[in-house]
C-alpha cells in the first residue's frame, strides 16, 4: 500500500489559468460532472486547503471574538460528546446504533449554543464560504492532461492523498477503481 502524501501546491497559472479553461458543467450528465469535481478535488487539494485556511483566517480577522467563541463552543460540544459517548451507556448505545442521529444531535446542540451567543453566522461563513468556493472551482475548472495523469496514478493505488482517502470513504473513488481494474484486466488478457 502506498504512503499518504499531500499533493504539491499547484501554481496560480494552473489553478486559475483564465476563462478559457473554465466551462459550465453539463447539468444533464451528472456522472460527468461528478467525475470532474472528484478529479479536481484530488488534483487541487492543497490549493483548496490553502484557500479554506485563508477564508477562515479572513473571517476570524473580521470578527475575532465571534470566531473564537464559535470555535470554543464547537470544540467544547465535540469534546463533551466524545466523553459522553465513552462514559455514558445510553449515549454510547445511541452512538453505536444510530451514528447519524448522534452527529445530528451534536450539530443541533452546537447550533443552539452558538445562536444563544450570537456567533452562528460568523462560524457558518467561515465553514460554508470556503466549501462553496471549492465546489464552484471544482465544478467549473476543466481538467488538463497532467490532472488526468495524476488522477490515474491515485486511482491505481500507486499514490495516496488525504483527499483520495476522504473520497474513497465517501464512495466516490470506487467507480474509477473498478474502471481501471477492468481496463488492466482487459490489457492482461490480450
Amino acid at each position: 500500500m502506498a504512503t499518504v502524501e499531500l499533493t504539491p501546491l499547484r501554481p496560480w497559472e494552473d489553478f486559475f489559468p483564465g476563462k478559457e479553461r473554465f466551462a459550465k458543467p453539463d447539468g444533464k450528465d451528472l456522472a460527468k460532472w461528478n467525475n470532474r469535481v472528484v478529479n479536481n478535488l484530488l488534483y487541487y487539494q492543497t490549493n483548496y486547503l490553502v484557500l479554506a485556511i485563508a477564508v477562515f483566517l479572513v473571517v476570524g480577522f473580521l470578527n475575532p471574538l465571534g470566531m473564537f467563541t464559535a470555535m470554543a463552543v464547537v470544540s467544547a460540544i465535540f469534546l463533551a460528546s466524545l466523553w459522553a459517548g465513552e462514559n455514558r451507556a445510553a449515549i454510547s448505545n445511541l452512538k453505536r446504533q444510530n451514528p447519524t442521529a448522534f452527529v445530528v444531535a451534536v450539530m443541533v446542540a452546537s447550533y443552539m449554543l452558538l445562536s444563544m451567543l450570537g456567533s452562528v453566522m460568523v462560524f457558518m461563513t467561515a465553514i460554508t464560504l470556503p466549501l462553496a468556493l471549492i465546489f464552484a472551482h471544482a465544478s467549473f475548472r476543466l481538467r488538463n492532461m497532467k490532472n488526468k495523469l495524476e488522477n490515474k496514478i491515485e486511482g491505481a493505488g500507486l499514490k495516496r492523498s488525504p483527499m483520495g482517502i476522504l473520497l474513497e470513504a465517501l464512495g466516490q473513488q470506487e467507480e474509477n477503481i473498478h474502471k481501471l481494474h477492468s481496463l488492466l484486466e482487459g490489457k492482461l488478457k490480450e
